[in-house]
């Protein structure tokens, strides 16, 4: 939340992971023909007497438009918080449905949901599960409907010349979101960052991490505001469709009910137009210094009251400012409200009014919390309106524990285990999520993407870190413009968490495999012929790292290492 030491009660690091998969049956309408499914169920952190657990169910048969699936823990467990799904337990029984926009889920199609238990003792992962009245049976299986068997037309007698299965095939019929980028933040109260770090961070060649958003903050004090000109203009310049997004942490304190940058305190009313003005001020002044200003935010984390720089606001008042003052604030597109954890409270009054609607281009929200709160998810309001969703903070480093210097050691376990589990993971549901971009907090700490050179955690300052080059298998290769687009998986593919995306006649896939086992021959369907191929991969060992992959027409062929993320570009 933008603080100088930034830590958060109640997000745990992963202390372990434990996957268990299981084949399930799928109940299906009577005149389907088959029916099957697998469960991939991980625990994906766990603590003295709690844990984290998430669940990812492949439909393996015909179409389903509603799920129920049921499992008995063995220990004694007990869930204490839900998301993406309506969960119950009774005794040892637990039950658990769709919610209203997860409940269709296509031919090996997925659908994923968490939740956080308790625990004594043990923690064993439960191996019976039951989708829809029908038990676990280890593969597809025909139905008991008689219509089920005695329907296939000739057609469908097995070719002379059968072909393998695909394990992920893209379908470009199935269109998400629009992806704006994915990115960090410059020092709000420090130095700027350098040329060389810039380049570093945008850039698109070897050991540069393809950064297409940069965050910025916007002093109260017009005097600081030339701080990180420089490395916005590089970032402008050596970076590809680069987007600055600027954000305001408080107005000048005598504009406050409080008189002070910090604790909170709210903008008086009769001082509404001088902060749009000051804003507008702020654009025009980067504008001028050749730094175009994409986005601004009207408030950083309107809900959060610190004794540092900090302002504010109610859902209402936010919307008042944007409707009678958001048009004063040019060449920029505005955005609110950067609340804590997404809190539509925030939002939904500018959203719910034509007025504020209309001066506004963007949903802001940061991930502290988001995930418990169940707002990991499609903000149905704000695609309703057409206002792309932006993740524009989150910062998670507890992996060292007392602040050891394992941040350095490219290969520790703990920062892998981290930044895998923890930071990758939650890129990927914000992409499932149908959110626009995804930006982390500052770019260069030894806990990020570049070093900082603080001799007490071992990093050398603008080197690239292991969070750096994980988090570029999405920044580097999925670029501004592309939209993210369907997919399907087969059984062997159902430990991977993958997406898929269009654009620059390019089809990429960003595929996470947070389970101890190798997917080898991996076969990835596209909608047309490959014309190239390229695979790469960051693991506990490897900074993405070319791989190898074979293409034969349509179909490339890789090997997912076990506990890693790769990215994989089709060239059609």
């Amino acid at each position: 939340m933008n603080r100088r030491s930034i830590n958060h009660a109640g997000l745990v690091t992963v202390a372990a992971v434990l996957v268990a998969s299981a084949a399930v049956a799928v109940a299906v309408p009577v005149s389907a023909a088959a029916a099957g499914c697998a469960v991939n169920y991980a625990v994906s952190s766990q603590w003295t007497g709690g844990f984290g657990a998430a669940v990812t169910v492949t439909n393996l048969g015909d179409p389903v438009t509603g799920w129920t699936l049921t499992w008995s823990f063995g220990a004694g467990q007990t869930v204490t918080q839900a998301w993406n799904t309506t969960l119950t337990q009774s005794g040892a029984a637990v039950t658990a449905r769709n919610v209203g926009y997860n409940g269709s889920v296509a031919t090996n199609g997925t659908v994923s949901f968490g939740f956080n238990g308790s625990w004594t003792g043990s923690n064993p992962a439960p191996t019976g599960f039951v989708l829809n009245g029908t038990a676990c049976t280890g593969g597809v299986v025909p139905t008991a409907s008689p219509t089920a068997t005695t329907s296939a037309s000739p057609s469908a007698a097995p070719s002379s010349s059968p072909t393998t299965t695909p394990d992920i095939t893209v379908d470009t019929a199935g269109r998400y979101q629009t992806i704006d980028g994915f990115g960090a933040a410059t020092s709000i109260w420090g130095g700027a960052w350098s040329t060389a770090e810039t380049q570093t961070l945008v850039g698109l060649g070897q050991n540069q991490l393809g950064l297409s958003i940069v965050r910025t903050g916007v002093s109260p004090v017009s005097s600081e505001w030339s701080t990180h000109v420089n490395a916005l203009k590089t970032a402008k310049s050596y970076g590809s469709g680069v987007k600055i997004l600027a954000s305001p942490w408080t107005a000048p304190a005598a504009w406050k009910t409080n008189n002070s940058r910090v604790n909170g305190g709210k903008l008086r009313t009769d001082y509404y137009d001088d902060y749009a003005n000051h804003l507008n001020s702020y654009v025009q002044y980067m504008r001028g210094q050749g730094v175009p200003i994409d986005v601004t935010s009207v408030q950083n984390e309107p809900d959060w009251h610190p004794d540092y720089d900090s302002m504010d606001w109610s859902g209402t008042e936010l919307q008042t400012f944007v409707c009678a003052q958001g048009a004063r604030v040019q060449n920029t597109r505005l955005m609110v409200a950067e609340a804590v954890n997404l809190n539509y409270g925030y939002t939904d009054p500018t959203l719910n009014d034509s007025c504020a609607r209309d001066n506004i281009g963007y949903i802001g929200g940061h991930l502290y919390g988001t995930e418990s709160s169940g707002r990991l998810a499609p903000y149905a309001r704000a695609a309703q309106y057409g206002k792309p969703v932006w993740m524009t903070e989150w910062n998670f480093h507890e992996a060292d524990g007392s602040g050891s210097n394992i941040w350095g050691n490219p290969a520790n376990l703990a920062v892998w285990n981290e930044t895998l589990d923890d930071i990758m993971r939650t890129v990927h549901k914000s992409m499932e999520s149908n959110w626009s971009a995804y930006i982390w907090w500052y770019g260069k700490r030894f806990y990020s993407f570049i070093g900082d050179g603080e001799s007490a955690y071992g990093t050398t300052a603008g080197a690239p870190l292991k969070r750096g080059y994980a988090f570029s298998q999405y920044a580097k290769y999925v670029r501004p413009g592309y939209q993210r687009i369907a997919l399907t998986k087969s059984a062997k593919a159902a430990p991977l968490e993958v997406t898929a995306y269009q654009g620059d006649g390019k089809i990429t896939l960003v595929i996470l495999n947070r389970s101890s086992s190798t997917i080898s021959n991996a076969v990835i369907q596209a909608p047309a012929q490959v014309a190239a191929a390229a695979h790469y991969l960051t693991s506990q060992n490897a900074n993405a790292a070319g791989q190898p992959v074979t293409v034969n027409g349509g179909r490339a062929t890789v090997t997912v290492g076990a506990r890693s993320i790769s990215t994989v570009v089709l060239t059609l």
